[in-house]
Parts: structure tokens; C-alpha cells; sequence
């Protein structure tokens, strides 16, 4: 019973250890580790502690395979759990970089996205005459009335009956007033009125046949590709053409599916907003494009992190495995060591103390190791979503950040404390009689 005890209470503490890790900043970490390094230089304990951690430590050499086992382990965990977790940031990280805060995009009431959103002619007429728009050169409210449609490609190294969806948008002369990042880099752009396509950078590399002078079929017409173009964020995934000419294509008349324009200060927001939502001829939501596109990102991002979290649960719960194994043995084979440091005065808490620091040592080398691999390999990694219904493919680079490898050390440190705490108690109950029969 007693030892029943004592095992529901080391598993407590262990839950308690990990909810204060999780949430601890890296801040705090550092005070610990000060408060630490303090309480192993100045007491008599952390002396003794040091001692045999060094000791221990000293004689990793000898131990190279079983120690490397824990190291690659563990650096296999955290490289896949980083990896996951930039693709999920740099997804993110795109749609935020696509607006800004002074732009605002207002679609049809209760839309949520623009290709489920249908403004009629009278609503696109309207909204460009609200107060706080900018105005170009010539007086004009900067509003570019869009039309975004999904339109099905054939995908690069794939068969001709596979087919992905591109977010295809039909724009104005004022789209590159609104959003003045977007470069022509390769061919010209569309001539109004023609059936004639620029298409971003990301979708070049996704789709076949997207290079200026080739002709590819859109809404069963044919169109002709004439420039490409670069804008750094989730439009790089786009095709555009003339707003007309495609809503002719897909028969949308003189509708649109939004407005976005530039603001004269992004303090007239409010303004702005109050002014269409309050407008009984219109119904419309209304939000900065920097809003807009982080909220597209929400959904994909969440399932991103929960399938990055999810694998390295997995690979997680085998490296604590093959920590334990490799503890336990250390332990053993150091038996009589232990026996007779525990025979000449050491208490059972340097001891649990040394054999800690040993296996942290190990996961701090595998968590290192794993985050330095994906930053090398995965960092700036082209990569695409799978396009799906109304969605088109969004092309991104993964973003292994200074935070994703924040948290890979975090659980490379946890996959150490629990795979060293077993071995440690074990080392410190050990009976010294009996210890030092042994063999």
C-alpha cells in the first residue's frame, strides 16, 4: 500500500511538473535554471549532486550507443513536431501578410469567404461612394469592385484527368492601387476586355501550363497567359484576368463577389463600417483585409497543430520508452557505484538529482539536434494546401520560428524528466545491501 502510495504521488507530481512546463515562458525557465545552478553551487546538497552528476556524465562515452538512442529519439520527435507545426505557421503567417490594416474588404451579409459572396450592381455602385475611401490622381475612390471564382487546372506532374482548384479573380485597373505589392515580374499585364491572364507566382508552380505564351481553358474558354506575378502573400496563389470578361465566362453578370478599398486613414475604419452597415440599400459585413485573411487561416491552422500535436504525442511516447530502457540500464550497471556513494554519507536526493541531469542532458542535445534539422531542411520549404470544394490550392512556405523551436526544446526537456525520474527513484530507493552484492 505504501508503495501504492508513493507511485500515485510521484504520477501526480510528474502531471503537475508537465501543466507548469507547458505553461511556463522562457523567462521563467531561465530563472529556474539560475535558481538551479545557485542551489548546486552554494548548498552542500547541490555540491553532492554536481559530484555525481559528473561522474555520470563523464562516462557517456562508454554509453555512446544506448545514450545516442535517447539523443536521436528525441530529435526525431522534435524535428517531425517542428516541422508540422511550421507548416501550420506559415500558412498563417501568409494570409496575415496579405492585408493591412488601412485596406477593408466588404462582402455580401453572413459570407464567409469571397467566392460564396454575390454583390449586385447597385451594392458595388454604392460602396465605393462611402466617406474615408483615398483617392487616386484623379479624384477616384480607390475601390476595386472583384470577382472570385474557383477554377480547375491540370496540376504539374500529374495526370491530365487530375485537376486542382485555383482561386481565379476577375479585377479593375484599381486592384494594384489597393494592393501596391503586386509586381508584374515576368511578361505584361492583361489588356481589359481580352481574354488574357496573369497569374501569381505560387500558382506557376502548382499548375500546368501557367507561363506567359502558353493558352490554357477556363469556363470553357481559352485564355492566354501573359505575365506573372509576385505579391509575397496568399495572392501569389491566384490567376487574374478582367473582371468583365470572366463574369461573362462564368455568367455572373454585373455582380461582384467583393469590394475592397483603400482607406484615407485606418482610423476612418469605424466610420466606414458604421456608414455601409447602417445603409438599408445594402447589407453587407465589413472588416479590415488583415482581420479577413486571419480568419481564413483560423480553421487550417487549428487542424495543422492538432495533427502536429497528435504525431508527436505518438513519436513522443516512444522516446520516453527508449529513455526509460536506457535509464534503467545506466542505472543498473552503475549499482554498486551508487550503493557506495549512498554508503558513505550521499543522501537519495543528489542521486536522484545526478541521474536527472544525465538524461535532460541528453534530451537537451536530442532537442537541439531535431530543431536545428528542421530549421535546415523545412525552413522557407515550398509546400501547398490540398484544394477542396470552392477552396483553391494556397501555395506558403513553412516558417520554423524562433517560438516552434521554443516549444520543440520544451518537449524534448519533458520527454527527459519523465524518462529520467523512474530510473532516478529507483536509483535513489535501491537498497545499498543489496546493491553491493551485486555483480
Amino acid at each position: 500500500m505504501k508503495n501504492f502510495l508513493i507511485n500515485l504521488g510521484l504520477l501526480l507530481l510528474i502531471a503537475a511538473v508537465l501543466v507548469a512546463w507547458i505553461m511556463l515562458p522562457w523567462q521563467g525557465v531561465i530563472v529556474l535554471a539560475l535558481l538551479f545552478a545557485a542551489w548546486m553551487a552554494f548548498t552542500r546538497s547541490g555540491r553532492r549532486a554536481a559530484s555525481v552528476a559528473s561522474v555520470g556524465i563523464s562516462t557517456l562515452k562508454q554509453r555512446l550507443g544506448s545514450s545516442a538512442v535517447i539523443v536521436i529519439g528525441i530529435a526525431g520527435v522534435v524535428g517531425v513536431l517542428v516541422a508540422l507545426l511550421a507548416m501550420g505557421e506559415g500558412y498563417s503567417e501568409t494570409l496575415r501578410k496579405t492585408g493591412s490594416d488601412d485596406t477593408v474588404i466588404v462582402m455580401r451579409g453572413s459570407s464567409a469567404a469571397e467566392v460564396m459572396s454575390v454583390l449586385d450592381h447597385d451594392s458595388v455602385t454604392l460602396i465605393p461612394q462611402a466617406a474615408g475611401i483615398a483617392k487616386d490622381a484623379k479624384g477616384e475612390p480607390i475601390a476595386s469592385p472583384e470577382l472570385v471564382v474557383a477554377a480547375n487546372l491540370p496540376l504539374k506532374g500529374s495526370t491530365a484527368d487530375d485537376e486542382g482548384s485555383v482561386q481565379l479573380r476577375g479585377v479593375g485597373e484599381q486592384a494594384w492601387a489597393v494592393r501596391p505589392n503586386v509586381k508584374v515580374i515576368d511578361g505584361r499585364n492583361f489588356k481589359p476586355g481580352m481574354r488574357e491572364l496573369i497569374v501569381g507566382k505560387g500558382a506557376a508552380k502548382q499548375f500546368e501550363g501557367l507561363t506567359p505564351g502558353h493558352t490554357v481553358k477556363l469556363g470553357n474558354q481559352q485564355w492566354t497567359v501573359v505575365g506573372v506575378f509576385s505579391s509575397g502573400d496568399a495572392m501569389d496563389s491566384e490567376v487574374w484576368g478582367d473582371a468583365s470578361v470572366v463574369a461573362d465566362t462564368y455568367r455572373r453578370g454585373s455582380s461582384r463577389a467583393s469590394v475592397t478599398v483603400r482607406l484615407a486613414d485606418p482610423k476612418a475604419y469605424d466610420k466606414f463600417k458604421a456608414e455601409l452597415e447602417s445603409n438599408p440599400q445594402l447589407k453587407v459585413d465589413v472588416s479590415t483585409t488583415i482581420a479577413y485573411f486571419s480568419k481564413q487561416s483560423e480553421g487550417m491552422t487549428k487542424v495543422i497543430r492538432a495533427v502536429g500535436i497528435a504525431v508527436g504525442l505518438i513519436m513522443a511516447i516512444g522516446a520516453m520508452f527508449g529513455a526509460l530502457n536506457t535509464m534503467f540500464a545506466a542505472v543498473a550497471a552503475r549499482a554498486r557505484e551508487i550503493a557506495t556513494l549512498r554508503a558513505i554519507g550521499f543522501r537519495g536526493f543528489p542521486v536522484v538529482v545526478a541521474v536527472m541531469l544525465e538524461t535532460m542532458l541528453l534530451a537537451l542535445i536530442g532537442g537541439l539536434l531535431g530543431g536545428l534539422l528542421a530549421w535546415l531542411i523545412f525552413n522557407g520549404y515550398s509546400a501547398s494546401t490540398l484544394a477542396a470544394g470552392t477552396v483553391g490550392k494556397l501555395s506558403f512556405e513553412l516558417r520554423v520560428s524562433p517560438a516552434l523551436l521554443w516549444t520543440g526544446l520544451k518537449w524534448a526537456l519533458a520527454i527527459g524528466f519523465i524518462g529520467g525520474i523512474f530510473p532516478a527513484m529507483r536509483a535513489a530507493r535501491l537498497p545499498v545491501t543489496t546493491a553491493l552484492r551485486e555483480l
